[in-house]
């Protein structure tokens, strides 16, 4: 029930709205209707009780509405926040920019902190690159961040000087495209594996080493020494099948159990993926054709 200088409210105009803090008030802001305690409104040290204290006239209808003209739209939560002293802020930051505004103009200072705070988190947020690949710089740092992930690990180790040979015409070429692929799924499976790029290592020219849960799961070593009439050569191949079938397989430790034997088993034959041939090296291939120079000739011996 409002109080008989509240009651004032009746009259149409400017009026001293002065009560007990159990009595109600009805307010219409910019159109949206409000009905709370003066207790409420003069709970904290705000323009809203200034207006509601007795120190401020405030404007009336005829039906006693206090008129506020300002937009009803986040009214709702400054109320709640006079009473309770924290809400939930909107999630867009052009709701919490206009619940701001509001703040603002009703001297709410502490909704106003937490507004300010909420936008510049949101925009450090928006302003962070989508996709993050940690350069390694020291073994210390290597062994913390595959430590403390929950995702899966995928380490691309590249070091061109870390060799005692020269190279053959296409190792250059396909260091490349080993740098290109490792590009390419840090960007398809960010949000899922936590890439890493070790450039400092000597122990390796490029080699891909996969982590679940915290461990070692397997590693596809790109290097190999050829023998030349005159000399050794360092060889770097990409063997690309080989990475994206391991890229599949290291998504088994995305959850929390290990990935079952079996399921491994089946993702890890060569050839799993759909629609792409097996890899075989060149020297896979030299083998198998040297094999079949050794069949054909035992044949023929035999023959």
């Amino acid at each position: 029930m409002i109080g008989d200088k509240a009651s004032v409210n009746a009259m149409s105009g400017k009026t001293v709205i002065k009560g007990n803090p159990s009595e109600y008030v009805k307010l219409n802001v910019g159109g949206s209707l409000h009905y709370t305690t003066i207790g409420t409104l003069t709970k904290h040290d705000t323009m809203l009780r200034a207006m509601f204290s007795g120190r401020m006239e405030v404007l009336a209808d005829s039906d006693g509405w206090i008129l506020v003209d300002r937009s009803g739209k986040h009214f709702g939560s400054i109320l709640n926040f006079l009473r309770d002293g924290n809400i939930s802020l909107p999630e867009s930051s052009k709701e919490i920019a206009e619940l701001l505004a509001e703040a603002k103009y009703y001297c709410v200072s502490e909704l106003v902190d937490c507004c300010t705070q909420a936008l510049a988190k949101k925009e450090k947020v928006e302003h962070e690159p989508i996709c993050k690949v940690p350069l390694i710089t020291s073994h210390k740092e290597e062994e913390m961040l595959i430590s403390s992930t929950t995702k899966p690990v995928i380490k691309l180790l590249i070091n061109r000087h870390s060799n005692k040979y020269s190279y053959t015409t296409t190792s250059d070429d396909n260091l490349l495209k080993n740098i290109e692929l490792f590009d390419k799924l840090s960007l398809w499976y960010s949000k899922r594996v936590l890439f890493l790029k070790d450039v400092i290592s000597k122990s390796e020219i490029c080699c891909w080493v996969f982590y679940g849960h915290g461990k070692k799961v397997s590693e596809v070593c790109c290097t190999s020494i050829v023998y030349a009439t005159d000399k050794k050569h360092t060889k770097v191949e990409c063997p690309e099948a080989r990475i994206l079938e391991e890229t599949l397989n290291i998504l088994l430790y995305e959850n929390r159990n290990a990935p079952d034997a079996e399921l491994i088993q089946v993702t890890s034959t060569r050839g799993a993926l759909s629609g792409m041939s097996s890899y075989t090296s060149d020297e896979e291939d030299d083998q198998r054709s040297g094999l079949d120079r050794l069949r054909s000739s035992k044949s023929s011996n035999t023959n």
